[in-house]
């Protein structure tokens, strides 16, 4: 039991408040006017492509000012080449498995940029969700260009929200303090982290991909959501926030989706989630969860209605099997403590 109060005492642990809550507002906003232009256009099966642009203005939170809208911008081409690799691979007919090589792809390029520039949020999570997720909707080579153009257009327009918020705050002298850069990783534990990225997603992806279910991709999302942690307690407990969190998320999920809510309304629900979701992540991963859960199967009822239950349950399942995949590899590869001979 001893052991288990340092771990229990990790999933309580309830962080700092966000610097600003602009940037909640700043995200939902950004979502909202892609998804409205979207509507508008009957565009809607573009709602992912337009979502991952989103996410482009949600890094550098925690970065000086000086360096956060690089980061962002940085963040932004590179979701961007997500989207349109993930699209490019949907154009085939084995995009399934085409789908869990690029995500795998994208899991180191991500887990080293990650480390190599102290990404914040940390992790190649975001990527694989963008790479997966594009990759296994079926789509013609024509529209590639679009999906690509929808998400770099999102993505420059959430920067440009957050460099003018950031302008703003250095004119008024409200610039928040921020805490010191984290210490570069050592080399081997970068490559560590690269190497295991890629292996879980490739080993979750293929495992669903080959059961047939219908959406992998969130099995190789959660097996790469406990590698962002640095010790193995942090690791652990962000697996299992991913799947309390989750089955939490799947109830809010199912009572929105039963309601016979209008486009438009899913729409602002969905923007509401984001910026919810903003101000909370911080403070607790799991309770981020319920919020993320919902928001990301309604933008995929927006595009492609599914059964309920076999959407719900999915998610779950899925979800589940990727955590253990991630939590495995992170105890597998975890640092082991070496005795000094005096000691023995």
């Amino acid at each position: 039991m001893a052991r288990l109060t340092p771990l229990l005492e990790e999933l309580r642990r309830v962080g700092p408040p966000p610097v600003t809550r602009w940037a909640a507002v700043r995200a939902g906003g950004t979502l909202l006017v892609a998804l409205l232009v979207l509507h508008a256009a009957d565009a809607m099966e573009l709602g992912a492509a337009a979502t991952f642009g989103a996410f482009a203005a949600i890094y550098g939170g925690a970065v000086p000012y000086r360096r956060r809208w690089r980061q962002q911008v940085a963040l932004a081409v590179v979701l961007t080449g997500a989207v349109a690799t993930g699209s490019l691979a949907a154009t085939s007919e084995h995009r399934a498995w085409w789908a869990v090589l690029v995500a795998a792809l994208w899991s180191g390029i991500g887990a080293a940029g990650s480390d190599r520039w102290r990404w914040r949020p940390p992790g190649p999570v975001f990527l694989v969700f963008a790479a997966a997720t594009c990759a296994s909707v079926p789509t013609e080579l024509g529209r590639v260009p679009v999906a690509i153009g929808v998400c770099a257009a999102t993505a420059a327009f959430a920067v440009t929200l957050a460099v003018v918020e950031t302008a703003i705050e250095v004119r008024r002298g409200d610039v928040p303090e921020h805490p010191p850069p984290l210490p570069p990783l050592p080399p081997g534990r970068q490559r560590l982290h690269a190497v295991r990225c890629v292996v879980v997603v490739l080993v979750a992806g293929g495992l669903m991909t080959s059961t047939g279910l219908a959406h992998p991709y969130w099995a190789m999302v959660a097996a790469v959501v406990p590698l962002a942690a640095t010790t193995l307690r942090q690791q652990v407990a962000r697996g299992v926030h991913r799947v309390i969190g989750t089955l939490l998320g799947l109830v809010l999920a199912g009572l929105l989706l039963v309601l016979p809510l209008p486009a438009l309304a899913t729409i602002v629900v969905v923007a509401l989630l984001q910026a919810g979701t903003e101000l909370v992540v911080t403070r607790h991963y799991g309770l981020a969860l319920v919020l993320i859960t919902p928001l990301a199967l309604l933008v995929t009822d927006l595009a492609h209605p599914e059964p309920l239950g076999e959407l719900l349950g999915s998610r779950f399942v899925e979800t589940a099997v990727g955590a253990a995949i991630g939590l495995g590899a992170a105890v597998l590869t975890r640092r082991r403590r070496t005795t000094s001979p005096a000691a023995r």
